[in-house]
């Protein structure tokens, strides 16, 4: 069944495979998947009550993690229940509408958590740089500016993504070969010349991406230098112990994301299941781990976890 516009058709709906060539064991993949979004919720909504209630963390690091949190939320749910579908009841049918829902969603909030991080990169280099200065740098007006600031851009950056789509005609396949709609997959379904499309999804992948990993690498080279300068090495200790958490959490969400990113333009050689299997990697795992990185490592949180779960809450 198809719709049509004033300037474009399109099917009613399209088919997710999930993971091609590993048909036989989807519902026993599906069991690791469910665990780490049930992690990935329990862990993010936890992470937010304990900011919100607890007003001495009001600062601007945890607010910045509270703004990760919540694009960590939205990000692994806005693919994870329906990928679970797939693979557990084979609910493969996906809405048009929803489709085009899910590219906005993976992809703004994609961009949300990039500048996230990259406001979380500058937080630490203000802090350990200018540590008599940062409070009045980093005011809660600052930090809600900038959170702001990250939003807006991944909304209107991700925005076009849908437009275009919409405009265009599709092909009579509506076959997408893995477990959520994403941008260059539901593009590879349009009868039509998508250049412009292409082009500007590598302007929003550089000027987003690029421009987020610019300015966390120069932050962290600031931040190296003034670490090494201090006299005592427990305070190199302590400086590098601070940002440790924050460079696990950028791996973990950067690596797949440019693996997955590469492999859809230029990685034609790499298998399927292998692509497939970091898309997915690129939109869970992060969402499990920063709360639990930053929860273990990050000891005021930790500590008013123990208290909340322990009955000891002041």
């Amino acid at each position: 069944m198809w719709a049509s516009g004033n300037s474009s058709s399109h099917p009613a709906s399209f088919i997710l495979l999930g993971i091609p060539g590993l048909e036989a064991a989807h519902f026993w993949i599906a069991f690791p998947f469910c665990v780490m979004y049930v992690v990935a919720i329990t862990g993010n909504i936890t992470i937010l009550h304990v900011i919100r209630t607890d007003h001495t963390l009001h600062q601007p690091m945890y607010l910045f993690l509270a703004m990760l949190a919540l694009t960590d939320l939205v990000l692994s749910s806005s693919t994870q229940p329906k990928m679970l579908a797939i693979l557990w009841f084979h609910a493969r049918e996906i809405e048009y509408h929803a489709c085009l829902m899910q590219v906005f969603f993976i992809h703004a909030f994609s961009s949300v958590e990039s500048g996230v991080l990259m406001a979380m990169a500058l937080d630490r280099y203000v802090a350990i740089c200018f540590p008599l200065r940062h409070s009045s740098i980093l005011t809660t007006s600052a930090v809600i500016k900038l959170g702001s600031a990250v939003m807006m851009r991944g909304l209107l950056w991700v925005s076009p993504f849908c437009f275009m789509i919409s405009r265009m005609p599709f092909c009579p396949n509506k076959v997408i070969p893995q477990s959520y709609c994403e941008h260059m997959a539901v593009l590879k379904l349009v009868c039509a010349d998508t250049s412009i499309n292409r082009a500007y999804g590598l302007f929003v992948a550089f000027s987003v991406g690029g421009f987020d990993i610019i300015l966390i690498g120069i932050s962290y080279v600031m931040i190296l230098r003034a670490v090494l300068q201090l006299p005592s090495g427990e305070a190199h200790l302590k400086a590098f112990g601070t940002c440790g958490s924050h460079i696990c959490v950028i791996l973990a969400l950067y690596v797949p994301a440019l693996f997955t990113f590469l492999t859809h333009r230029f990685g034609h050689q790499v298998p399927r299941v292998v692509h497939i299997m970091f898309a997915n990697v690129y939109l869970l795992v992060p969402p499990m781990l920063n709360p639990i990185i930053y929860g273990v490592r990050t000891k005021q949180i930790r500590d008013r976890f123990v208290r909340g779960f322990c009955g000891n809450e002041p």
